[in-house]
């Protein structure tokens, strides 16, 4: 469903979250374990999103609050999936997009990249989500919803918005109690970069 506020069709609604879809565009995404949420707070937020008592924005943080409690699924501490993960979002880093940060962690993931023209996100995330989801089955004996079928993702407005956005993904590990540093954190690109 095209957003009728976006005269170039760049923003469309799956689920009920809606997306920015155009290469070009830095962007912010966020993507998480099937299950990692509790139906109540799902609903809750939801229902809270589409009657307007909070923004986008509000939504995301409140969901960011449930993911770091770490409740349900957290298949991604296990390394031989953080390992798979990470590489899924690395490989494509320089032919179908520019990834800027990214962080693992145990129950979601953050990406800050900008989709190169002929590459778009839904695509992307598509093809991130569906081959890691059919590996990480297989590795761990499930069957079944991996990730969970939606994807949260904001489109970057400015240079401040780019830094604040690297900063927060690179120190989510350490505001979650897993590392001290966030060099620590080996699913990351802070741990890649201080290699």
């Amino acid at each position: 469903m095209t957003d009728s506020r976006d005269p170039h069709g760049r923003r469309h609604k799956r689920g009920y979250l809606p997306h920015f879809d155009a290469p070009g565009f830095a962007q912010f995404v966020t993507f998480r374990l099937n299950g990692s949420l509790p139906r109540s707070i799902v609903e809750t937020l939801k229902f809270k999103f589409e009657t307007k008592q909070i923004n986008e924005i509000e939504y995301h943080w409140e969901v960011e609050k449930a993911l770091d409690a770490g409740s349900g699924p957290t298949h991604l501490k296990d390394e031989r999936i953080a390992d798979l993960v990470s590489a899924a979002i690395t490989h494509f880093d320089g032919k179908r997009y520019e990834l800027n940060s990214w962080v693992l962690m145990p129950n979601h993931a953050h990406m800050l990249l900008c989709p190169f023209d002929e590459f778009e996100m839904s695509a992307i995330m598509h093809s991130i989500k569906s081959f890691t989801a059919t590996k990480a089955n297989r590795i761990l004996g499930l069957s079944g919803r991996f990730w969970s079928p939606d994807y949260y993702d904001r489109f970057i407005r400015d240079r401040r918005h780019f830094l604040s956005t690297v900063k927060y993904i690179e120190e989510n590990p350490v505001k979650a109690g897993l590392c001290r540093t966030p060099a620590e954190w080996k699913w990351s690109s802070a741990y890649r970069s201080a290699e």
